[in-house]
């Protein structure tokens, strides 16, 4: 018997939870290191990763092999369950800040701070610019500028051709310098194409 494929698994996994564990299998290790590229504490990638395949178990039936690959759909699930769990986090820190107020803060304390929100200021411009694209750009340059995909694997992982997925990366970074233009921050996700890719893309989709 050939072995199923992984929309073959995901399609199973949408009538019970039996294809979980060969699904997880495969792509446990895809998403740690999704996690650990977004999370700094081993227990939040543990809870990352298990809320990922929580809700691959209950959203598997929204699986549309005609739209796209299994592993475009679930690393575009990731992307969804981090952006959320980063933005609750950001709202959570803001509201500790409010209540702890500027009393428990002395001068000292006042200059790490200073320090630290400078040193973070590119990233949290950055990532506030990119949840204002569209999902799919958003997945795409995310793909390429935070998992080190070369853009011809981001296509594929995505399901469209390597040209499509260059042009689509090409508009997705212009919106995006267009989002960080007035703060004057260079765009973060420029990595100059391989030859693999330069190759690839000339290829017939």
């Amino acid at each position: 018997m050939p072995e199923p494929s992984d929309s073959d698994l995901l399609l199973a996994i949408a009538a019970g939870p039996g294809a979980l564990p060969e699904f997880y299998r495969r792509h446990v290790a895809k998403i740690v290191g999704f996690g650990v590229r977004r999370f700094a504490d081993p227990e939040d990638v543990a809870d990352f990763v298990a809320d990922v395949f929580v809700e691959v178990l209950a959203g598997a039936h929204r699986f549309d092999p005609r739209r796209g690959t299994a592993l475009g759909w679930l690393y575009g699930l990731a992307g969804n369950i981090a952006a959320a769990t980063l933005r609750r986090r950001a709202r959570a820190d803001e509201m500790v800040q409010r209540l702890s107020g500027r009393a428990a803060l002395d001068s000292d304390d006042f200059d790490r701070v200073e320090a630290q929100i400078d040193a973070a200021s590119e990233l949290r411009t950055t990532y506030q610019a990119l949840l204002g694209l569209s999902e799919d750009d958003r997945r795409l340059i995310e793909l390429v500028a935070v998992d080190g995909l070369s853009p011809a694997a981001a296509a594929r992982a995505l399901g469209v051709s390597a040209v499509a997925g260059r042009v689509r990366l090409t508009r997705a970074r212009q919106r995006l310098r267009a989002a960080l233009a007035a703060s004057g921050h260079p765009d973060p996700t420029h990595s100059p194409a391989t030859s693999e890719d330069c190759d690839e893309i000339h290829q017939p989709s």
